[in-house]
């Protein structure tokens, strides 16, 4: 069953109305296709109005929903081919952190991501998306190795942040992170990165340097979630909604302070109502940057990628 989240459930009795009408029609074989139709538009017209006016905390709602696309989804919809490597060679393979050679319209990538788990026990085992250490070193052997064969690299970002776990911090947690953004700096091939989901803190960005730096419409990128904020700033969680707006996290920000080079457009209603649409959106936009990044140099883009980051924050009275 579809989950609604708080702002959507205006639109969710209408939904109910509509599949029963649906199924009723069917069952007597009757012809109520005119009061369908109203009532899709009447549905749709809601969902604009909604959709149309979205605080940044509703945004950040969007980007947790339960039944949003993860990176596991999107390598199956968007690749014809995939297969998934394993281990840091150091510690173990972390779960929350996934990686491998993709096969995409005849061109081959190596795609890393987080990924999230749909029910608890996937939850546990993907360690609700925080990588360990083990992971970014994961991430950092898979990129250097698609650097070695002249692979172009696709990063999907989705997680809450990298595991602050004590095992985490004893097995170097900042060093992994710290050099995985160093490393990714002076790699010489195409790097694409996409925020899918959330995108918090380090354990984002440990994976997130790259010639493009994009982010789907209903997603979040910043070094702290809008919870964390609130509790530092009004030793409380209530007031989230007013950090998550003055925080200036969404995408539509992100890119008017020039911290992303472009936004990804989501189904109306957010990518977790139409998989195959946002896959389908999601290929078209990796496809068409690799073309514009491919064609420069290697140096080019690991001069204009340094330049980019190192712009960003920099105030000039």
């Amino acid at each position: 069953m579809r989950t609604y989240l708080d702002f959507e459930k205006p639109m969710a009795e209408l939904e109910r109305k509509l599949e029963e009408m649906k199924a009723l029609a069917q069952q007597n074989n009757v012809d109520v296709s005119s009061a369908i139709s109203l009532l899709e538009n009447n549905i749709t017209e809601l969902r604009k109005d909604i959709f149309g006016k979205l605080t940044s905390w509703q945004r950040v709602q969007l980007s947790r929903h339960p039944d949003r696309p993860y990176t596991l989804d999107y390598i199956q919809l968007i690749c014809d081919e995939f297969i998934e490597l394993h281990g840091d060679r150091q510690v173990r393979d972390d779960p929350a952190m996934i990686g491998g050679l993709a096969n995409i319209n005849g061109q081959t990538f190596m795609i890393i991501g987080q990924q999230k788990g749909r029910n608890t026990k996937q939850r546990q085992h993907r360690n609700f998306g925080m990588p360990n250490p083990e992971g970014y070193r994961k991430a950092l052997r898979l990129m250097k190795l698609a650097e070695k064969f002249n692979v172009p690299i696709v990063t999907l970002v989705d997680t809450p942040g990298a595991f602050p776990g004590m095992e985490a911090e004893e097995r170097g947690q900042g060093e992994a992170i710290a050099r995985n953004i160093k490393e990714m700096f002076l790699l010489k091939v195409p790097v694409i990165c996409i925020i899918i989901g959330e995108g918090a803190s380090g354990g984002a960005i440990g994976i997130a340097i790259g010639d493009r730096v994009l982010m789907l419409e209903n997603t979040w990128y910043s070094v702290i979630s809008p919870e964390n904020c609130s509790t530092i700033l009004w030793r409380s969680w209530d007031f989230k909604e007013q950090a998550a707006e003055a925080m200036k996290i969404t995408a539509r920000d992100m890119k008017n302070n020039k911290l992303i080079d472009g936004i990804v457009p989501e189904p109306l209603g957010g990518a977790h109502l139409d998989h195959a649409w946002m896959a389908a959106e999601l290929k078209k936009t990796i496809l068409s940057n690799f073309k514009e990044i491919s064609s420069m140099s290697p140096q080019k883009r690991i001069d204009q990628r340094i330049d980019k980051f190192c712009a960003m924050g920099v105030v000039v009275e």
